[in-house]
């Protein structure tokens, strides 16, 4: 039952405790991954004196990088075969072609990309270590497939409604690893799985397909959104899993009250109507359906639907409402107890503890499988919550009360990662930044993607400049800020930091544009109406104009530090991951616990499943 490796390391590595012990070290003794990934922010970058770029890179790092674009730097750090640039030739032999080949690039190492400065080497081991320490994202193949992985399924039509192509595939994908797992749990443990428990199902895609053909499964749908249910009730119509409801009136009435209800308040709505919120008829408006008139409407679907918000991994309360659940087979006792799978595509933040948390305090939990996202949102076990870095995070009375708060359910959740030893203490901690640069997918990226978000966080970093000039809040002039070294009680000098957020698409067309749009936005804002007039009133498109020229220069570098940022982030995402499987290996009630790659990373970049078998 599962992979070969309970981890997707690299073959650098022997096995799973080689590669956590060396992942740990490299996270906690590298000075530059730990700059990159918590210790700088875009927000800052034209501001600090001496500028961030000249502080955190070597010279001949920015040398090299000066010379050549950024796709392409963007390509060595996410693509390039370093053996190029290796003076060492690899000690296995493969056949005389590739020999002639790899020794005619170790020949031809004289120049990269039509220019002659090469990588230097300390750059190609910071990328190297880097990818080694990253978990590989590749879906393994099966025993017995040599070339490709077997397709799943295709959705029918009916059931895809409402998704998009990444969506199909990452749904086809994940229904078909969930269902064979469940059927390897039955071949290979005393129980079998009677029903799947979906954490954060949204607009249930997931769960329709695994109640749809060719599966057939029970699905316990848990959601905290009563509007999400009710879209997810309206699809289950449409893919026939759910019979539309039919409402039968006295239309002579119902017309009647449609039209005082058009024209007059009423105080209070006649005794023998109610207020039927599952109508499908006028959704702007109360539907009045006749109480003894109301037919009754047989529920055949394999979905079940509990709103609840989940804070913990305790699922009392739902396994309950699922014994109520006819069983699928007349011969099986109807109080024989749930054996559920709890399973989730893409749960956000502490969502995927909860569901980890919950194989271990549930008895009828017999197995999770969880695809995370959103590591932004996970909050901090060991350490005060982290919003941005200090010198842009707002200070306000309830962060100073809550200043010294740590969560139990936040990360890491093993104990081998909250007490391991190092230089600054014990525990392994990543504030927001590195967070959410770990959602990022750099080797994703195309030249049209890039040059899209780039310009965008330079219009973001240069109006910080402007409005830090033009006193709306001071920056920072101290280059220790770069690290994050600031005392936290002493952070109201910052001023209230803004946070801007997406603009029409016309307002990217140009930085006056961009400014013009972020301003009349923040004037929008209570917070910051008086303060943006105050400062921003007055400026004139010259003003800004001369701004972008003094920094245009600059944009190739703010789009290095942040592809950098990027790039060693992925690290962030798999020790988060390792984290959590080391979780699961620490609990004497799980007999077996692992992570693979559940769909295509081109697909979709966020596709580890961390799954954990009980005893």
């Amino acid at each position: 039952m599962g992979p070969r490796n309970p981890l997707p390391f690299s073959s650098e590595f022997t096995d799973a405790e080689a590669y956590i012990d060396s992942l740990l070290s490299f996270v906690v003794s590298s000075s530059l991954f730990q700059t990159l990934c918590g210790g700088v922010h875009i927000l800052e970058f034209f501001i600090n004196e001496p500028d961030i770029y000249s502080t955190i890179l070597p010279l001949d790092w920015r040398v090299f990088f000066a010379l050549h674009d950024i796709s392409d730097i963007i390509d060595l750090l996410t693509r390039e075969n370093l053996d190029l640039f290796s003076s060492k030739p690899k000690d296995d032999e493969g056949d005389a072609t590739e020999e002639n080949s790899q020794s005619k690039s170790r020949e031809n190492r004289s120049e990269w990309r039509g220019n002659s400065t090469l990588p230097p080497p300390s750059l190609v081991e910071y990328i190297r270590l880097i990818r080694i320490h990253n978990l590989n994202r590749e879906v393994e193949l099966p025993d017995g497939c040599l070339q490709v992985t077997p397709a799943p399924p295709p959705l029918a039509r009916h059931v895809s409604v409402g998704m998009k192509p990444k969506k199909i595939h990452e749904v086809e994908h994940l229904a078909r690893y969930v269902t064979d797992l469940s059927i390897d749990i039955s071949s290979k443990t005393p129980y079998s799985i009677s029903h799947f428990v979906d954490f954060g199902s949204g607009q249930n895609y997931l769960g329709r397909a695994l109640a749809s053909q060719p599966y057939c499964r029970r699905v316990v749908a848990i959601e905290s959104k009563s509007s999400n249910i009710d879209g997810a009730r309206g699809m289950d119509v449409t893919a026939k899993l759910a019979k539309k409801q039919v409402v039968m009136r006295n239309k002579k009435e119902y017309r009647r009250e449609e039209h005082r209800v058009d024209t007059v308040n009423i105080p209070s709505w006649p005794q023998k109507f109610r207020v039927c919120n599952d109508s499908p008829s006028r959704s702007d408006s109360k539907v009045l359906t006749c109480a003894d008139e109301e037919s009754k409407v047989k529920n055949e679907s394999n979905i079940q639907y509990v709103q609840t918000i989940i804070q913990n991994g305790d699922l009392s309360l739902v396994v309950d409402k699922v014994k109520s659940i006819p069983q699928q087979s007349q011969s099986q006792q109807s109080n024989t107890k749930p054996h559920l799978m709890v399973i989730s595509l893409h749960s956000c933040g502490n969502l995927l503890h909860h569901g980890l948390r919950s194989l271990i305090l549930n008895p009828s939990v017999k197995a999770v499988a969880m695809v995370g996202c959103c590591y932004n949102l996970i909050t901090e076990r060991l350490s005060p919550p982290t919003y941005k870095l200090p010198s842009l995070r707002l200070c306000t009375p309830r962060l100073e009360q809550t200043s010294s708060a740590c969560d139990p359910h936040g990360f890491p959740m093993s104990e081998r990662l909250a007490h391991y030893q190092h230089a600054h203490g014990p525990g392994i901690r990543f504030n927001i930044t590195p967070r959410m640069m770990a959602v990022q997918a750099p080797q994703n990226w195309t030249e049209t993607d890039c040059e899209s978000f780039f310009t965008r966080h330079f219009y973001r970093a240069l109006l910080q400049k402007i409005l830090v000039d033009r006193g709306f809040f001071e920056g920072n002039k101290n280059s220790d800020d770069i690290m994050g070294r600031h005392d936290p009680q002493k952070l109201s000098r910052a001023g209230h930091p803004i946070v801007i957020g997406s603009l029409r698409k016309a307002c990217y067309a140009s930085f006056q544009s961009y400014v013009r749009g972020a301003v009349a936005k923040l004037k929008d804002a209570p917070l910051h109406r008086e303060q943006v007039t105050r400062c921003m009133a007055d400026i004139s498109n010259e003003e800004i104009a001369r701004y972008e020229d003094a920094y245009r220069e600059r944009k190739k570098e703010l789009s290095v530090v942040w592809s950098l940022m990027a790039f060693s982030a992925t690290v962030v995402e798999s020790v988060i991951v390792v984290d959590r499987w080391q979780y699961l290996r620490e609990q004497q009630e799980v007999r077996d616990c692992w992570v693979e790659a559940a769909f295509e990373y081109k697909q979709s970049p966020r596709n580890f499943v961390v799954v954990g078998i009980k005893r």
